[in-house]
């Protein structure tokens, strides 16, 4: 689920809600409980990265960027391997 950002526009005060896509936005504002929310625009704040699933999982040949270099050699001499058993 995603997390948005919220400001309330006669407080000023700044939240994260973690929400469903398919939820309305929020209104109420739980600092002053007036009804003037506004849903902010803001960057991620992490960044997923290493060797986990996506990268072990959906990723295929040289796309593939795994913190292992044993695990990366092993893919490429088997893609590699099944390339010449197709030349022949």
């Amino acid at each position: 689920m995603p997390i948005y950002e919220y400001q309330c526009a006669d407080c000023g005060h700044i939240f994260d809600a973690l929400q469903k896509i398919s939820d309305a936005p929020l209104t109420t504002c739980p600092e002053c409980s007036q009804d003037s929310l506004k849903k902010l625009l803001s960057a991620p704040k992490f960044r997923l990265k290493g060797s986990g699933w996506y990268e072990t999982d959906f990723k295929t040949g040289d796309k593939r960027n795994i913190a292992d270099g044993a695990s990366s050699s092993s893919s490429s001499s088997s893609s590699s391997s099944s390339s010449k058993a197709g030349d022949s």
